[in-house]
């Protein structure tokens, strides 16, 4: 069936009810595609100005967790005058997700070992211990433990 506005003045219809240039251009010319909009974008154009932020039934975006901001950080601590290159700092977010790897896994040993269905901080820094290498390690527990006792006063 045929729609209604098909029928009446073209000069009265909106871009969006449109029949295809295909049918009413003349034979000698070509149609103008830039006249005809497809329904989808049609649609949420009409929409604009009532709703912010994501449109109804559209995905949100995943965002890729890393550490690259907290790297940076500890950079500038360290060396404020420094940078990173994007391929040094994909390295060390890399190091630091495997070492996160190991770290979570000794830890979740240990809770299985005796029987705990919790890892604490307790299994953390056994694992750290057991992980990390020496001084290493010494550096490590002390600054968990500071980063403890600081979060457990607030």
């Amino acid at each position: 069936m045929a729609p209604k506005a098909a029928e009446k003045k073209p000069a009265a219809k909106k871009p969006a009810e449109e029949e295809p240039a295909t049918e009413k251009a003349p034979a000698g010319k070509k149609p103008k595609a830039e006249k005809r909009l497809p329904a989808a974008k049609t649609a949420a154009k009409e929409g604009e100005g009532k709703t912010r932020g994501r449109k109804k039934g559209g995905k949100a975006k995943k965002g890729v967790e890393t550490y690259k901001i907290y790297i940076f950080k500890v950079l500038k601590q360290v060396h404020p005058d420094v940078g990173i290159s994007s391929k040094a700092m994909s390295i060390m977010n890399s190091f630091i997700n495997d070492i996160f790897e190991k770290l979570a896994g000794e830890a979740a040993k240990l809770a299985r070992y005796n029987k705990k269905p919790t890892i604490t901080s307790r299994e953390v820094q056994t694992s750290v211990r057991l992980v990390l290498p020496g001084e290493l390690a010494k550096h490590a527990v002390s600054e968990g433990t500071k980063a403890v006792t600081k979060f457990t006063s607030s």
